[in-house]
């Protein structure tokens, strides 16, 4: 990803000309930049390296749970040589540390990753002081799975994307939506392949006994409005380590506080559907939009995904991509990351007219 940016720092036009007019793209000024604990290298390499091929100062402050690794990254910054001031960390608490960052008149751009609720606590914060804010925040992804897909594959590959990570992935496909007529063999299908993850084996403890108490609430929830489960439950798999059994909800209604809240777990519900008009309604009715999929006959499943509100879609299991813009549509963030849109997060405009 760094090297993707310093490709892009020698090639993006910051100068162009528009008519009489030659526009400038210009450093921000300084980056406060916020990265949580769920990917905490590649996060922190999300918004540093654009920061710095944009011309940016950054003040990074990681999560409270994962500060060790910028610890080293700065170290490797410091061994890389670049100049004193240019790059800095700050460690501390987010209400402390994070909220003194967004306040603080000498930023310009507050860069952030985390949950809804606090994205939205930070973009008052920077919009108070009228500074430019990007906010990478929640997911509640739909995998849609239409009547032409391989449903063996999509099924299995579905559970593998919430699997990782063990489920702490804001993009994770955490809705299956499988068509009415072959539900019941979806169901099989998920559950066969949940039980392959391992707790302690193919799947990890999640970051605290705060994160297992939150999701296995989840869990509860799902089980007492009458979700059936059929795969996993509410009790920890193991007797130490935070973990949580891979589970799976069938008869989720899209009403259910499973379907419609981010868990963060290694939790997926399936969710039935008549027609794709009705996948469609399901698929965009939650508050978020950042990520998804789509099985089916390529067409199909392209004019499907154009139809669905969210930043990016996976098409039959289209891999990532680091040069496509990464961010979310409603409550799911304001802005992107990676790419040349990523990079354009921190650049400034300035017009000069002859």
């Amino acid at each position: 990803m760094a090297g993707t940016y310093a490709e892009l720092a020698a090639t993006h036009p910051f100068e162009e000309t528009v008519g009489n007019s030659t526009v400038y793209a210009e450093p921000v000024g300084v980056v406060g930049a916020i990265t949580p604990w769920n990917y905490p290298l590649h996060q922190v390499v999300a918004k540093v390296a654009p920061a710095l091929a944009a011309g940016c100062a950054i003040v990074l402050k990681p999560a409270e749970e994962t500060p060790l690794t910028a610890q080293l990254f700065a170290e490797a910054v410091h061994e890389a040589g670049l100049p004193a001031g240019v790059f800095n960390l700050v460690t501390g608490a987010g209400p402390v540390a994070g909220r003194a960052l967004a306040e603080h008149p000498d930023v310009d751009l507050v860069s952030f990753t985390g949950s809804t609720a606090v994205g939205r606590r930070i973009g008052a914060l920077a919009g108070g002081a009228v500074k430019r804010v990007a906010l990478e925040l929640g997911g509640k992804s739909a995998n849609v799975i239409l009547p032409g897909a391989d449903l063996p594959r999509a099924v299995a590959v579905g559970v593998a994307n919430v699997m990782s990570n063990s489920g702490q992935t804001c993009s994770a496909w955490t809705r299956m939506l499988i068509p009415a007529d072959r539900y019941e063999e979806a169901v099989a299908l998920a559950a066969e392949a949940a039980a392959k993850y391992v707790p302690g084996e193919r799947v990890g403890p999640l970051v605290s006994a705060r994160q297992q108490r939150r999701v296995l609430g989840y869990i509860e929830t799902g089980i007492a409005e009458g979700a059936r489960l059929v795969a996993g439950g509410p009790e920890a798999p193991l007797a130490t380590g935070y973990y949580v059994s891979p589970t799976v909800f069938a008869d989720v209604t899209p009403e259910m506080t499973i379907a419609q809240e981010e868990i963060f777990g290694p939790v997926v519900s399936l969710l039935r559907y008549e027609d794709e008009d009705e996948a469609l309604r399901i698929a965009n009715g939650t508050v978020y939009g950042l990520a998804g999929a789509v099985w089916g006959e390529p067409e199909e499943a392209v004019a499907f995904a154009r139809r669905m509100e969210t930043g990016q879609v996976d098409i039959n299991g289209g891999r990532f991509n680091p040069m496509a813009p990464f961010g979310g549509y409603k409550q799911s963030g304001v802005g992107r990351e990676l790419g040349a849109h990523g990079l354009a997060e921190y650049l400034q405009t300035k017009s000069l007219q002859f």
